[in-house]
């Protein structure tokens, strides 16, 4: 479990892909420390376990599964990555409950400088908009924000210059892809809804193409 708070912005060293399945470097000199082969780390919002571990470089394997569902195959060298480590015990939670379960990715359909701060519209797709609320909790690339404004096929965020400093939304820019990942909470209220509606069966809702 994730809080959407990102520690660290990780720079990919490697990505290396095969038929099935490919493996992810990445250098992070804070999140590395003390991190050990098995360990959970949110990068850009997508929970990997770590495989390889020497000093500040980190492996993790990605599966066809993750590949297919998140932007992490569209890295390259020197890209920046969100990176966050698993919710310790007794931590502050910030943001909100995020599990790194990355639902499906989305464009970025506008980023604006509007005064010091920055107007970020990004397209929500149809299956998933019954999991998008004004001022409800979202996920983009593993960052816990808020939808400040929902559009009947877009959403729009506001992002300050901390968050933006902190980030790799900073590299970001209209046309590129994001990893979504919606409210964990909204989730289980549609499965609650769907078992109290007459000959519901409450069976797992996959609605994202593959």
């Amino acid at each position: 479990m994730f809080t959407g708070l990102v520690e660290e912005r990780g720079l990919v060293t490697a990505l290396t892909l095969t038929e099935k399945n490919a493996h992810l470097r990445i250098r992070a000199e804070a999140v590395s420390e003390g991190v050990r082969l098995g360990d959970s780390i949110a990068v850009n919002g997508c929970c990997l376990t770590v495989t390889f571990h020497e000093q500040t470089e980190l492996g993790f394997d990605l599966l066809r599964e993750t590949l297919e569902r998140t932007n992490l195959k569209s890295l390259q060298p020197g890209a920046r990555v969100n990176l966050e480590r698993a919710l310790a015990s007794g931590g502050r939670l910030g943001g909100h409950f995020v599990q790194g379960h990355v639902d499906c990715t989305s464009a970025i359909l506008g980023f604006e400088t509007v005064g010091a701060d920055r107007r970020l519209e990004i397209a929500l797709p149809s299956e998933f908009s019954q999991y998008v609320a004004y001022k409800g909790s979202i996920a983009i690339d593993g960052i816990s924000l808020t939808v400040a404004e929902l559009r009947p096929a877009s959403f729009v965020l506001w992002i300050i210059p901390h968050t933006l400093a902190m980030t790799n939304l900073n590299e970001r820019e209209a046309g590129q892809s994001v990893n979504l990942e919606f409210d964990l909470l909204a989730k289980y209220v549609e499965r609650i809804v769907a078992l109290q509606r007459p000959g519901g069966d409450g069976a797992a809702h996959d609605p994202a193409p593959r």
